[in-house]
């Protein structure tokens, strides 16, 4: 049987074709009828229109392909012609090639070339030469063409090149600590002095103002060594190496040398010079774990970069070279490295007229680093202090917690190195001498300190033994009541408004001579009688150590910490105004107690910190100035507006000088051999009913420390429970003794 093709002409999907199957001349399947795929036509009829050539009949149309056949992928040519940037390009290149087209078949080589012999019938001849080195010439022009148009400059930087710690500072400028993962602080060029810009460009790259952002010479010889040995080593502006750590990776290939040249080209002509080097002295490796000139500064001698000189520039700038072999406090070797590239340095800034030579002849002993990197924090209170400075810096100074994270900022606090240090030990101290004399009451004791000055800095604080293992902050927890270190309050309250003993009368003024009741569990009147509690007790006051004092002063009962005067004051004056004093002074509204008697004996439960800033406000003359612990915001070496609190009246003056002379007295009468005569120190004891929480609360030269022993259980309870003797005694409190010590000396 043969195969011929049968056309149908009318088929509405011109041009479709069909196979029949026709009887062969001799008789092959003689009787059948024609076949055409598929499907049988009798015999001499014309096929229909409706006849498809997948045998399908029915309404027209073309059957579809279970498994369609995908568009060819555009060649290299077709997608290099359809880019808007190379049209142009290839148009002129296919210009050119047809020019030298008759040019090329006459150098064309033949080989053997005729009417030579012997060896020259096979060597080029010098137009062959000539014309094979034109064509090396060209090709590589054109690659590196080529290559250029289609490099790109990358959208998104390496993550480590843009990110950037937090640094804390004392409040003598010193570095406390740094949050974040890489230590790195944008600084812009101007903060940053032309000794170090110059050293960084002497050691590294002296032509870099006058370069297009590459070397030709040090990429050839970075590729020969590649072809040669397997690395590429050398050869790298300033511009390339700023490519090499913001766009890619470290790989040492060809293809990555020649990507950062590429990229270099191109950010030289986009870049100034000047923006160049910014972005590379921020986004260096300087080893200690700092990325920039800044943290380099900081890391190796303790201060800003602004602050540097060009000795240690120089050593600086030798570190470029790779810090693992520079920083000479790792090893001999590094250290003989490191003064020699130093050296070496210093006298190449003398060579490119950078620095004078009387000033190199200053600079002949090498300037030694610090033995390790003051940014480091310790994990313990520096922890608790970088809390609250955070904290504060985030609300004074607007700050996002994206921006804040995102990380350039210098906090400068108002923490005092040595008085933290002081608090510290005393703490510690304490700590262990408790651990010692109660072991088992002492794993549930706590302890929360602060210091703060009259004008609300925050100079020390204690938070607890290690931030890492207890995630919250003793000094600045509300959780003890105040207890008998809440009466002051009561009576600064009393003395600014006065009191009302009936319904309808008039205010009576109040003074330090006012005589109260003081003995021992006596029964809190209203206008109306007796304060009943919701009980159907009556409500009264009890002395420590139920002891009773009869008719006394006011002044005469806060500085012998008696009770019973101070809650009928607080009913007299109205509670609403004792609860307002208090605020007025610096204790948070969340920490003060129910509007009850209880409240004038210290139901409240303010912090160390808002105890301590309560009674700086008596020390202020009356005026209260909110606590704060970050006195300045830097981003990248630029101001951050700051809201620092603004004092406010809290009581006249004379009220505050009252108290705080009932408080002299209380410090008096119980340390009366602990501070000279002279001395300006003032406190108070405080306990509670339950035995619960002991406070000591004094002020020396200005600056209030409050201290607070308590117990609790975490693992089982929120609830304080009983001290059972760890605080010591009333008049040697373990409160007194860390509050003693932490204001050494008194004088």
């Amino acid at each position: 049987m043969q195969l011929k093709q049968l056309k149908v002409p009318d088929s509405p999907t011109a041009d479709e074709t069909m196979q029949l199957r026709v009887p062969s001349p001799d008789g092959a399947d003689a009787g059948g009828e024609p076949e055409i795929s598929g499907t049988t036509v009798p015999s001499g009829a014309e096929p229909s229109h409706r006849i498809r050539s997948g045998g399908t009949t029915g309404r027209p149309g073309r059957r579809r392909s279970r498994n369609p056949r995908k568009a060819p992928a555009p060649s290299l040519r077709s997608r290099l012609a359809a880019a808007p940037h190379l049209a142009s390009l290839l148009g002129a290149l296919a210009a050119l090639a047809a020019r030298l087209a008759p040019y090329a078949r006459r150098v064309r080589p033949q080989y053997p070339r005729p009417g030579r012999t012997g060896l020259r019938r096979w060597l080029p001849s010098w137009r062959q030469w000539l014309g094979a080195s034109l064509a090396g010439v060209g090709l590589g022009g054109l690659f590196l063409t080529v290559a250029y148009a289609a490099t790109d400059i990358p959208d998104n930087l390496n993550s480590y090149a843009t990110q950037q710690d937090n640094v804390y500072f004392w409040a003598d400028g010193t570095p406390m600590a740094r949050t974040g993962w890489v230590q790195r602080q944008a600084m812009s060029l101007k903060n940053i002095p032309a000794d170090v810009r110059w050293a960084v460009l002497a050691a590294e790259n002296e032509s870099f103002y006058s370069d297009p952002g590459i070397s030709f010479k040090g990429i050839s010889r970075a590729l020969l060594r590649t072809l040669g040995q397997g690395d590429t080593q050398g050869g790298s502006t300033i511009t390339q190496q700023y490519v090499k750590n913001v766009y890619l990776n470290q790989d040492q290939t060809v293809r990555r040398k020649l990507t950062e040249a590429m990229i270099a080209l191109k950010l030289d002509n986009r870049m100034s010079k000047d923006e160049i080097l910014e972005s590379y002295l921020n986004t260096s490796w300087f080893g200690r774990g700092t990325y920039g000139i800044q943290r380099a500064a900081q890391a190796y001698y303790g201060k800003d970069v602004d602050d540097l000189n060009a000795s240690e520039a120089a050593f600086l700038a030798s570190l470029l070279k790779g810090a693992g072999l520079y920083d000479p406090t790792l090893s001999s070797a590094n250290r003989a490295r490191a003064e020699e590239r130093w050296s070496w340095t210093l006298d190449r800034m003398v060579e490119i007229g950078k620095l004078s030579k009387a000033e190199r002849a200053t600079y002949r002993k090498f300037p030694e680093p610090l033995e390790s990197n003051p940014l480091y924090d310790t994990g313990e209170q520096s922890d608790y202090l970088v809390e609250l400075a955070s904290q504060y810096a985030k609300k004074a100074g607007k700050i996002s917690e994206k921006d804040f994270d995102l990380g350039g900022y210098q906090i400068y606090t108002t923490f005092d190195k040595e008085r933290e240090k002081q608090l510290t030990d005393a703490v510690t101290e304490a700590r262990e001498k408790t651990s010692k004399d109660h072991p088992k009451t002492a794993k549930a004791a706590h302890y929360g300190a602060a210091s703060v000055a009259a004008d609300g800095r925050i100079l020390a604080v204690y938070g607890g033994p290690d931030h890492r293992k207890q995630g919250y902050n003793e000094s600045n927890a509300s959780t003890v009541p105040a207890g008998s270190a809440f009466m002051p309050f009561v009576y600064a309250a009393g003395l600014e408004h006065g009191v009302r003993r009936t319904r309808d009368g008039e205010t009576a003024p109040v003074t330090g001579d006012s005589l109260y009741n003081g003995d021992d569990d006596v029964p809190v009147t209203t206008p109306e009688g007796p304060y009943w509690d919701r009980g159907g007790r009556k409500v009264a006051a009890s002395n420590d150590g139920d002891e009773s004092y009869g008719q006394i002063s006011l002044h005469r009962a806060l500085e012998l910490s008696v009770n019973t005067p101070f809650m009928q004051l607080g009913m007299d004056t109205g509670l609403d105004k004792v609860r307002a004093t208090a605020e007025a002074s610096g204790l948070l509204p969340s920490s003060i107690g129910a509007q009850v008697p209880a409240l004038s004996t210290g139901s409240s439960t303010p912090s160390a910190i808002r105890m301590a800033s309560g009674y700086s406000t008596f020390a202020a003359a009356g005026k209260h100035t909110e606590p704060y612990s970050v006195r300045r915001i830097t981003h990248n070496g630029s101001g951050v507006p700051l809201d620092l609190p603004d004092p406010s009246r809290a009581v006249r003056a004379d009220v505050a000088e009252e108290v705080t002379s009932a408080l002299t007295d209380a410090f008096r009468t119980a340390h009366p051999d602990d501070a000279p005569a002279t001395a300006q120190v003032a406190g108070k004891v405080g306990t509670t009913q339950d035995d619960n929480a002991a406070w000591y609360v004094g002020t020396h030269e200005s600056v209030s420390t409050a201290v607070v022993v308590y117990r609790i259980d975490l693992a089982k309870s929120l609830e304080p429970l009983p001290l059972e003797g760890i605080a010591g005694a009333a008049g040697d409190s373990v409160p007194y003794r860390i509050w003693f010590g932490a204001t050494r000396p008194l004088g």
